[in-house]
């Protein structure tokens, strides 16, 4: 029997938490997929909510609750859409947390809320950030309930970085399980060598897509400058229902714990109602049959 492929789901059971349970669960819907809903006590929650130190009884209280609301949601999903979800209620920091449950149950990707840019919180603070830049799966950030039933049109961009390709694999189970066309967005640089190297990694792509039996549309701009705001309008001009982006590159190894790359950041923070497909470029750590 075919093992199926999980994805997981923290739940806080806010607004963007719960917006992003449903579009997982409507992607789960399309492949037959099966979910994974996590509520995570932070590690001072406790204290502050009995104004005493934490104990096992309180503990025991806390997820007891969070438990009882997660089979509430699970039993909705299943009416809904007919999923099958597993339901887990851990303590500890949140990011980590995330990635060890992820990773224990098999998942194959993460689907999370965001908060977009307002204030301080440029990306539900730093958790969001760290969970993207130390997950081994990909991890997709959804900010609304906007309906997800097929990723038709997806954003590609592409740069001068050798992980800039990685990308590909899963773009390719996207486009062949919805039938999507795949936008290339890449930019042109004054640089004669540079210029020609991003040329010959852009037509490499195109060659596995046209392999692929892909249809895409190549977009090259005049300049790379602002690439990452020139990303966000070109989607929505294309009405795109996905970009999918590289989260780092191998240079920001030593500084990952703390920020994700800047073009990264901007594109998580400033997406509007687009999902973003977020990819660690340390590629050898994927999971290698992954299909979401």
């Amino acid at each position: 029997m075919e093992k199926k492929n999980i994805m997981l789901v923290p739940i806080d059971f806010s607004e963007m938490s719960l917006n992003a349970l449903n579009h997982a669960a409507q992607v789960a819907k399309h492949f037959n997929n099966d979910l994974v809903l996590l509520s995570i006590l932070e590690e001072d929650f406790l204290s502050n909510i009995f104004s005493f130190s934490k104990n096992e009884t309180k503990d025991n209280l806390a997820k007891e609750a969070l438990m009882s609301r997660l089979k509430e949601k699970a039993a909705e999903v299943k009416a809904k859409y007919g999923i099958d979800c597993k339901i887990d209620v851990r303590s500890g920091k949140i990011y980590k947390t995330i990635i060890e449950t992820a990773e224990e149950f098999g998942c194959d990707c993460v689907i999370m809320g965001t908060h977009g840019a307002s204030g301080a919180e440029r990306v539900i603070g730093s958790n969001a950030s760290r969970t993207i830049s130390y997950s081994t799966m990909p991890v997709i950030v959804v900010k609304t309930d906007k309906n997800p039933n097929a990723y038709k049109n997806i954003v590609f961009p592409l740069d001068l970085s050798k992980e800039s390709k990685q990308k590909m694999k899963w773009a390719i189970h996207l486009s062949k399980a919805y039938q999507s066309t795949i936008h290339v967005l890449t930019y042109s640089v004054s640089d004669e060598f540079l210029n020609n190297k991003l040329m010959a990694n852009l037509k490499q792509i195109q060659n596995i897509l046209d392999e692929n039996g892909v249809e895409h549309i190549v977009t090259i701009l005049e300049d790379d400058n602002d690439f990452a705001r020139k990303t966000l309008e070109f989607a929505e001009l294309k009405m795109a229902d996905l970009i999918m982006i590289m989260t780092q590159q191998e240079s920001d190894k030593s500084i990952r714990e703390y920020i994700i790359e800047t073009y990264a950041q901007q594109i998580v923070n400033d997406s509007g109602n687009v999902p973003i497909f977020c990819v660690n470029p340390h590629y050898e750590m994927f999971k290698s049959e992954f299909i979401i």
